[in-house]
């Protein structure tokens, strides 16, 4: 029996956890979420444009709080719809592949089966054209080495059309290749010192490739718990001095996903996510941030979840 695509299953992990929030916090979120959908149906950047990655992210988000709704899906579908003859990042295509899944699940189009009868062998072909010799994949197809980040993305895409991820062996040896003395990854070979967000992609890679890497695996745990800083959250690298949500969500989930988180000072860092929950909906990206987005609203929803796993109340209120 074909695995669940890791994306899949963590929809549902955070799906279950969030059930057991109160109904006003579940519906104040998915309110904000909804409300920025446009009428071309996807959702926008900052600058108020329909965006892809931010159409991936909202319906995300809707999807763990269990709320997408017919409508939702089917003006999502249109807009999805149009983007499906469009070149495409990497980072793009796997919001593509998600978003789909998520409009068909709630009841709309299968757009994908009827776009693309051969959509393995299609995403077969866009994907290896990212590959370089260093066994990885880049983020632009005119780059010269792979990044850890945009590997780690190729590996979820292949999942999700239920392909094998080709030449592993390589692709092993080039992750092994980012990591570096403070035991943290990084996203360019140049690059000397770790980074919360391409260590969390490394180590999410490892697990996806059943890598038998203690040593490596331990290490970054003791890199995450170093880049947790006062304010409660992580920090995105050493030389940053303010915590993300992003950083926060990528490192709360690596540490959970390898039996790990307990120790970071959850408590600290429950503290930082809630803080930068806006109480009319939507999470801010840090204490430096004034503005929310669909993204660090799925990251501030998703570190709650996880986060909520210790706890014997019921969540925020």
């Amino acid at each position: 029996m074909p695995k669940t695509p890791y994306l899949y299953q963590l929809t549902e992990r955070l799906s279950e956890s969030l059930a057991e929030f109160p109904a006003e916090f579940r519906d104040r979120h998915s309110s904000y979420l909804k409300s920025n959908q446009t009428d071309v149906g996807g959702f926008p950047h900052r600058e108020g444009e329909d965006d892809l990655y931010y159409t991936g992210f909202a319906l995300r988000g809707l999807a763990c709080l269990d709320q997408v709704d017919p409508t939702t899906a089917k003006r999502a579908g249109s807009y999805l719809r149009g983007c499906m003859q469009k070149e495409a990042s990497i980072v793009d295509f796997i919001s593509l592949l998600y978003s789909v899944k998520v409009v068909r699940d709630a009841g709309g189009p299968d757009l994908l089966k009827s776009n693309f009868p051969n959509c393995s062998d299609r995403v077969l072909s866009v994907l290896e054209a990212y590959r370089k010799d260093d066994g990885g994949y880049a983020k632009a197809t005119e780059g010269h080495s792979g990044s850890t980040y945009h590997t780690f993305l190729v590996a979820l895409c292949y999942q999700m059309v239920d392909r094998e991820l080709p030449e592993r062996d390589r692709v092993l040896e080039f992750v092994l290749s980012r990591r570096r003395e403070d035991g943290g990854f990084v996203e360019v070979k140049p690059a000397l010192r770790g980074g919360t967000n391409p260590t969390a992609a490394a180590v999410a890679l490892l697990l996806l490739l059943d890598a038998d890497e203690p040593e490596v695996i331990s290490g970054a745990v003791n890199f995450m718990i170093e880049m947790q800083n006062p304010e409660g959250g992580l920090k995105a690298n050493a030389r940053t001095p303010l915590a993300d949500l992003l950083s926060t969500f990528t490192g709360l989930l690596t540490l959970t996903d390898i039996g790990e988180k307990s120790r970071f000072d959850l408590d600290g860092m429950q503290k930082f996510v809630e803080s930068l929950e806006v109480p009319t909906g939507g999470f801010r990206g840090g204490v430096w941030d004034s503005d929310t987005d669909s993204e660090y609203t799925f990251y501030g929803l998703g570190a709650l979840a996880l986060l909520r796993r210790n706890q014997d109340g019921a969540g925020p209120a």
